[in-house]
Order: C-alpha cells, then sequence, then structure tokens
C-alpha cells in the first residue's frame, strides 16, 4: 500500500508539470506496468483529478481542468513562497480579497509539514505589511478586465477624468499592468483609434459587451515597455547637478537613488548627476543622504530648495 502510496504521488507530481505524457513514458519514469497505470491513473479520478487519456494508440495523459480543485502537490519552496504571497495579499493592494487571502493563509498553515511548519511560521510572524498608501484596486474590477483582455472581448469603461468628469468609453483591453504603486489598463480605444492608458482606481464601472475582437500588434516588446515609454515621453525631465562634500565610495553607499552618475572631483569632493522629472523627490533623496552639497544647477531647483527649507523650518517653529 505504502508503494502505491508513493507511486501515486509521483504520477500526480508528473502530471502537474504540464505537459502530455504518453502510457509508456509514465510507466517507464514510474517504474510500473502499464496495466498498473492505469489502475493508478484511476485512483485519481475517483480523488477528484481530472485526468483525460484520449483512446486509440496516439493518447497521451495529461491533467485537464476540473470543475472543482482538488489537493495539490507543492514542493517546499513552493508551500512557502504561497505562504508569503497570501500574507502579503491580506495587506489590501487589491481589495476584497483581504478575507479571502486569510482564509486560504490559514488552510496552508493546517497542512504545512513538520520541516516547513518552523520556517513558515517564523517567516509568517515576522513579515508584516502595512497597507498601501496608494489607491488600491477593486478585486472585481480586476478581475472582470483580465478575463476581457483573455478573451479579447470589447468593455464599455465608464472612467473618470483628471477633472474629476465621467466619459464612458469602449475598449479593446490587451493588458492589466502594475507598474510603479499603481494598477493600468492598456487597450485600444474604439473611439479615438489609438492606444490609451486607464489608471484603474479611476474606473468607476466596467462591463463586458461580449463583442469579440482581433488583437492588434503592441508597438513595444511588452504592455511593460509600452507604458514605461509613453510615461517617459511625457515625463518632463531636467539635469540636476550637485557637487557632494564627501567621496564617491561615501556617497555610493548613502545615496538611495542608483540610476544618476558619480564622478569623483577629489579624495573628498565627487559630482552627483541625474535627469529627474520631480524637483521634490530628488530633494527627498538628497537630504536622505545625509551628507553635505551644493547645487550646481538648475537654478530653478535651488530656488525650490530654498523655498522646501524655509516651510520646514517654519513647520519647526522656534526652539524652545
Amino acid at each position: 500500500m505504502a508503494d502505491t502510496s508513493r507511486r501515486m504521488l509521483r504520477l500526480l507530481t508528473l502530471l502537474q508539470t504540464g505537459r502530455a505524457w504518453s502510457g509508456a513514458e509514465l510507466a517507464g519514469q514510474l517504474g510500473t506496468s502499464p496495466r498498473s497505470l492505469r489502475r493508478d491513473v484511476t485512483r485519481l479520478r475517483e480523488l477528484g483529478y481530472p485526468v483525460a487519456a484520449p483512446r486509440g494508440p496516439g493518447g497521451h495523459y495529461r491533467l485537464a481542468a476540473g470543475s472543482a480543485m482538488p489537493p495539490l502537490l507543492l514542493d517546499d519552496d513552493e508551500t512557502v513562497a504561497i505562504a508569503i504571497g497570501l500574507q502579503l495579499a491580506r495587506a489590501g493592494a487589491v481589495e476584497g480579497i483581504a478575507d479571502a487571502a486569510a482564509q486560504a493563509l490559514r488552510k496552508v498553515e493546517q497542512v504545512l509539514p513538520q520541516r516547513l511548519a518552523a520556517q513558515a511560521h517564523g517567516l509568517l510572524r515576522a513579515v508584516d505589511a502595512a497597507p498601501p498608501s496608494w489607491p488600491g484596486v477593486d478585486g472585481a474590477l480586476l478581475t472582470e478586465l483580465s478575463a476581457a483582455a483573455a478573451r479579447h472581448e470589447r468593455v464599455r469603461l465608464r472612467h473618470r477624468r483628471r477633472d474629476g468628469g465621467e466619459r464612458e468609453r469602449i475598449v479593446e483591453p490587451h493588458r492589466v499592468v502594475l507598474l510603479g504603486r499603481r494598477w493600468y489598463l492598456l487597450a485600444w480605444d474604439t473611439e479615438r483609434d489609438d492606444w490609451r492608458t486607464f489608471r484603474l482606481d479611476r474606473v468607476e464601472r466596467a462591463r463586458r459587451l461580449g463583442q469579440p475582437f482581433r488583437p492588434r500588434p503592441l508597438p513595444a516588446e511588452s504592455a511593460v515597455d509600452f507604458l514605461r515609454e509613453r510615461f517617459d515621453a511625457h515625463a518632463p525631465e531636467q539635469l540636476v547637478v550637485v557637487t557632494f562634500h564627501a567621496s564617491v565610495t561615501t556617497v555610493a553607499e548613502r545615496l538611495s537613488r542608483k540610476d544618476g552618475a558619480l564622478e569623483p572631483l577629489g579624495d573628498d569632493r565627487c559630482r552627483y548627476s541625474a535627469r529627474v522629472d520631480s524637483y521634490e523627490w530628488m530633494a527627498v533623496v538628497l537630504a536622505l543622504a545625509g551628507l553635505d552639497y551644493t547645487i550646481e544647477r538648475p537654478a530653478a531647483f535651488a530656488v525650490y530648495t530654498r523655498a522646501l527649507a524655509q516651510r520646514m523650518a517654519a513647520a519647526a517653529g522656534e526652539p524652545a
């Protein structure tokens, strides 16, 4: 009985790889006869695993989609990854799934084998995630738009513009993209006859229309690349140059922004140059470095920094 159970677990592991196996291949992998293989397949089906095997000499075994979810076989790393992923999902970046994630996490914890329990429980106790400070996305909306993109089905959107007004559009969804801290829908706008991006936190309603469409080729390697290129094209960047009164090594260790260029000017001075689309963010980056520096250019950044320093000094009040 123990040999049979081990063989069935091995069979299930092979089927869950997603490929189709011939009977001879599976029997060879399991070291059993074709007759025993057929019995093992029958037992898996009785346990709820939808093992498909077309009739005929060319038929192959594969694990098909079923109407219910049977138990899964996961290795150690996969089990821990699922537990951590569910813990992060509870933080609420996607609205409406926190309770489901917590319930699923409890189920995973209950069935963890002893060799993983201590490791996983330690990780879960040590890892905590605060709710995001940026707008979340509704889980039902995310599901609706993702399904429309996967099935190539047009959607009617009610979208809130920056000025607060609302407008309905019919779009052909291509991808739902998480970029930075926001969720976006990349879609073909049938009215504008062009690609558009919609922030999901501004989508009031989305309804699939049951109208199929033929997917259009995207003018980029991926949806993420397309969004980045479009956002970069519309972001007015400025070159900021400052001189740090510290060595290149010290500045490199303390600077949180790594996409600029550092140039040594001696043992205790260096120049930092970076293109930015936000003076606010660059001021924070420089302040958090905790090092003395002098702004070389542009003058507008120096003006902004002085005004920011005055506001912060006023907010702190007079010393006691």
